[in-house]
């Protein structure tokens, strides 16, 4: 008896010895830098378990042991929570590491920018292009219906997903906005007002014009004068789909006898607004046009240093276009 007794006690501690040894190896092992030697990626699909992720980082050599992944989760917690996405796991970083990174979501966030002024097949093209996305998009939007902006994503995260928040930061801006617009505007709607301010973006780049070119345009709207604006021709030569190689939208220089283009969207030919927009304004052009600066201007062109300049009289604007013909033939255009 007294045997049997010393004997159980002799196997208790050695349990108890064991089960501290354990812990203390499972301790050092959850703390102790891992074997990575350089900076990697690693993907936790949607659905994703604790036992499939500790195998699989296992594998690509992010950890030594599945095991301790897997106990360490299941001990904190973390297992319950661990978030889908893309991690950057840093070189020898250890399982206690990656595991609180996982849990607390830090995935890794891609962003891509669509400037202002781009045509809807441009901006498809930009997603196109863009590594993470995946899908591909089923229907081209409407001119004029994306926002330009710089838009975060997720690894995975779909392309008409992206044009889904594209269209609705558009609609949350002309929500915000149109409500305050100036009285007695010669834009009827929120799509007259994208259609006028996707001209606006196309003439100026620079923000200090846009009211001032805005106020242009809405000056001739009101005297039905013809808006005789460039880029208005060159959409309805391309239809949005633009080369860009170097040398213009249309590969070469804007001719007279483009002017003549037949097509609604030819404001040369046509007065008033055209049917829509030609590209997607940002929101200063849109503000610019909802509150343009009242001036009697009713031209502009080209100064030779990127801006414009600005006239009330046809022989006003004929001397300052002359002048520009002048820059231009300095320079061999």
């Amino acid at each position: 008896m007294k045997f049997f007794l010393w004997f159980s006690s002799l196997m208790m501690t050695l349990a108890v010895a064991g089960a501290v040894a354990l812990s203390w190896w499972g301790l050092t092992q959850y703390r102790a830098p891992g074997p990575l030697k350089e900076e990697g990626s690693f993907v936790v699909a949607r659905g994703q378990g604790v036992t499939d992720i500790a195998n699989q980082l296992q594998a690509e050599g992010m950890i030594g042991n599945a095991l301790v992944f897997r106990g360490a989760a299941r001990i904190t917690g973390a297992d319950k929570n661990m978030h889908a996405g893309e991690y950057i796991i840093p070189a020898e970083a250890s399982v206690e590491m990656i595991i609180d990174r996982m849990a607390k979501g830090q995935v890794v966030h891609r962003s891509v920018t669509v400037r202002e002024g781009l045509t809807s097949w441009q901006v498809l093209n930009i997603l196109n292009e863009a590594e993470g996305l995946d899908g591909e998009v089923a229907v081209q939007p409407d001119e004029g219906t994306l926002m330009p902006e710089t838009y975060n994503f997720l690894l995975g995260d779909t392309r008409d997903a992206m044009i889904a928040r594209m269209q609705e930061a558009m609609t949350e801006t002309l929500a915000e906005l149109w409500p305050g617009r100036q009285d007695n505007l010669p834009v009827m709607s929120e799509r007259e007002a994208v259609t006028l301010a996707s001209i606006v973006e196309k003439e100026t780049g620079i923000e200090s014009e846009r009211k001032k070119i805005a106020g242009v345009f809405v000056n001739r709207l009101r005297l039905g004068m013809p808006l005789q604006s460039d880029p208005t021709v060159i959409y309805a030569m391309t239809d949005g789909i633009l080369k860009d190689e170097g040398q213009g939208p249309i590969g070469r220089r804007l001719l007279r006898d483009d002017l003549q283009f037949e097509s609604p969207y030819n404001t040369y030919k046509y007065p008033g607004l055209p049917p829509g927009p030609i590209a997607n304004p940002g929101r200063a052009a849109i503000e610019a046009v909802l509150h343009p600066e009242a001036h009697d201007y009713l031209y502009f062109v080209a100064d030779g240093t990127g801006g414009h300049v600005f006239a009330a009289t046809l022989a006003e604007h004929n001397a300052n276009a002359a002048k520009w013909r002048e820059v231009r033939k300095k320079a061999g255009n």
